[in-house]
């Protein structure tokens, strides 16, 4: 009983440090928005189309 609590403890721990981790990005980070990626592994440069689910009219 007490291994399955050290687990759970350091499971929370894990999560809590991950989730922190993730709002001190946004909040450092200018603007607090993630980069928008793309699917495409094509350049701008390219004149060419890839087949992507993402909408490019976001």
């Amino acid at each position: 009983m007490m291994e399955l609590l050290i687990l759970i403890g350091i499971t929370v721990l894990l999560l809590a440090l991950a989730f922190s981790g993730i709002a001190i990005k946004m909040f450092l980070k200018k603007g607090g928005q993630f980069e928008k990626k793309s699917c495409c592994s094509t350049g701008e440069t390219v004149n060419s189309s890839c087949a992507c689910s993402v909408n490019s009219d976001r």
